[in-house]
């Protein structure tokens, strides 16, 4: 896994069709996204229930790239491994679910993946502060975890200014999860977001059986968010 700033579109399997998981993250891929993103929810830190390690691990062959996984879960530590070995790349815990965050970071890249740091829209940018040496994605909440189809938080776009700055020249990307589109992309990409996730927003439209309208959306979200 390159670092790299170039504008990144994760596409979330939250909105692409359950009965036919494997074949959808093969033709998001075949259409142009860069990595696949997971949403796990475990109905206790947030409002729904969604997938668990097996669900990664019985996806993970029909992934070529990278398969991010966004753990909106509390506890976090005892499923780490398990989300590990399911082969995620990348494994997402939220500073909220836990006193413990720097030692969850620790657990993640102990197991030789990338370890992300998300923050929800009442979380300040500076709580990510003491903690940027130990990640290498931070992951700014662009609407309140736990649903897909929400409405972008319009004043999450500073938090995303404010994190770059503190980031500087540091390999940490920063994501953006949570109303993304056409119009919401060059927003977060001009604040120096580098990885846009995006779900309602691909998937619209599309199916497995005409996967063109996702490599349409995919083309047009990431050439709205270069130009900006």
């Amino acid at each position: 896994m390159t670092f790299d700033r170039r504008v990144k579109i994760a596409p979330s399997i939250l909105s692409a069709d359950f009965a036919n998981f494997g074949a959808e993250c093969q033709a998001i891929e075949a259409q142009g996204a860069d990595w696949v993103h997971v949403d796990v929810m475990d109905g206790h830190f947030v409002p729904n229930i969604t997938f668990g390690p097996a669900t990664c691990a019985a996806i993970r062959p029909h992934i070529k790239g990278i398969m991010d996984v966004h753990l909106m879960i509390a506890p976090v530590d005892p499923y780490i491994d398990a989300f590990a070995t399911a082969g995620a790349d990348v494994i997402t815990a939220h500073l909220e679910a836990t006193p413990h965050i720097h030692r969850s970071l620790q657990a993640i890249r102990a197991t030789g993946a990338k370890a992300g740091l998300a923050l929800n829209p009442g979380t300040p940018a500076s709580a990510a502060e003491p903690l940027l040496d130990m990640v290498d994605l931070v992951c700014v909440m662009t609407v309140n975890p736990g649903f897909g189809g929400q409405k972008f938080i319009a004043s999450q776009i500073a938090k995303v200014a404010q994190l770059r700055a503190m980031i500087g020249d540091r390999p940490i990307h920063i994501e953006i999860d949570g109303g993304v589109d056409p119009v919401t992309a060059p927003l977060v990409a001009q604040a120096g977001a580098d990885v846009l996730v995006a779900g309602s927003a691909v998937f619209r439209g599309g199916s497995v059986h005409n996967p063109e309208v996702y490599g349409a959306n995919i083309r047009n979200i990431r050439a709205a968010a270069e130009a900006g």
